[in-house]
């Protein structure tokens, strides 16, 4: 089942969280990492997401830019095309800061893509 259109994401709560995706499926791309796990609950649930930098990314500054720019990509990729009872992390690379926006998009919707095809 797939989140509408514009659907609200929820945020992904906690560490236990992030290390379960950890250990499900991950997709490599140029300017990020996507990890995605189906959560045992309904898939009814709401789809959650969580980010992530570290400071391989760089000082605070290029983290906290990578991690907006990932939530940003989120809400016009992922909103429309998330799996209801499903766990996203995103991870940055330490290209995701600099990298041009239409290809920080296509790297994210070429992951779901690759993420999907696994399941």
């Amino acid at each position: 089942m797939r989140a509408s259109g514009s659907a609200k994401l929820e945020i992904l709560p906690a560490r236990k969280d992030f290390l379960a995706a950890a250990r499900a499926r991950k997709v490599v791309a140029p300017g990020l990492v996507l990890q995605m796990r189906r959560r045992d609950d309904d898939t009814a649930a709401p789809a959650r997401v969580g980010y992530t930098a570290s400071r391989k990314v760089g000082n605070a500054v290029k983290r906290n830019r990578a991690r907006r720019r990932l939530r940003a990509a989120v809400n016009d990729v992922l909103a429309g095309r998330a799996l209801g009872g499903h766990d996203y992390v995103l991870i940055a690379r330490a290209a995701t800061a600099g990298r041009p926006y239409d290809a920080l998009l296509a790297d994210l919707a070429s992951a779901l893509d690759r993420i999907e095809k696994k399941s």
